[in-house]
């Protein structure tokens, strides 16, 4: 049984419809990335799984169990088992970081505050920021905040880690301090579903790359078949393009 199961998902935007019939299996474990041209579906797929944009039909099942998402209790479940962390990080500025990462486990879930800020230290070192605890977020640079973000969606243990474009925003020698947290929760074994546009962080890390148009997945393979031998011509012509520059 797949630790998640997307089947024959549909979604909409007005009368335009974005996700065409996504089929999708993730085990324990996987990295998958979800990668192809912009406007392709990717970034739908990870707001859908936590209910942020609405599924106008199929179903999502984590290890066996549907989520149904016209329940708001539901949808707060799979939120629960799924955290997601955006391009932007969104953090609160009046706050540092060590409040940052601690605010939801401590007043939305209710967690004993010292096993919160305990849990917290050993994120916040997980992702090289063990010496930023007191500092404020703008006090930080973008590659520390995103880190900071990565941190918070963690506390609040979630089965899977969705990460959306999270180095987009970056300039680009900021980069690689977000990758290498990246490549730390792989080595522990982090499920992770990721967005992309770095290819060749996606070739080493990913063990499953999903490739997507116009809100279809068009192939899936190991990065090895999808960068080397794609089957499909859309996505000959994708990589093709792409690893020619």
């Amino acid at each position: 049984m797949p630790h998640l199961a997307v089947n024959e998902v549909r979604a909409k935007y007005g009368a335009h419809e974005v996700l065409r019939g996504i089929n999708l299996t993730i085990e324990k474990g996987e990295i998958a990335a979800l990668i192809g041209p912009s406007g392709s579906g990717k970034s739908t797929v990870l707001r859908a799984l936590v209910g942020l944009t609405p599924i106008t039909s199929g179903g999502v099942d984590i290890a066996g169990q549907s989520i149904n998402y016209k329940s708001a209790a539901a949808v707060r479940g799979a939120r629960d088992r799924m955290a997601i962390v955006f391009q932007q990080y969104n953090l609160f500025q009046n706050m540092t970081v060590m409040r940052n990462v601690t605010l939801a486990p401590t007043k939305i879930k209710g967690r004993a505050k010292g096993e919160v800020e305990a849990e917290a230290a050993r994120l916040l070192d997980l992702v090289g920021l063990a010496h930023k605890h007191d500092a404020y977020p703008d006090q930080l640079s973008g590659g520390q905040q995103q880190r900071v973000a990565i941190a918070r969606a963690l506390a609040l243990k979630p089965q899977i880690l969705l990460l959306d474009e999270v180095t987009s925003a970056l300039d680009p020698e900021l980069v690689t301090e977000v990758l290498d947290t990246i490549r730390r929760l792989a080595s522990e074994g982090m499920t992770m579903i990721i967005v992309s546009h770095e290819m060749a962080f996606v070739r080493e890390v990913a063990n499953k790359v999903v490739f997507m148009d116009s809100g279809e997945i068009i192939e899936t393979g190991s990065p090895k078949e999808m960068f080397d031998n794609p089957k499909t011509e859309r996505a000959r012509d994708f990589f093709g393009k792409i690893l020619r520059h």
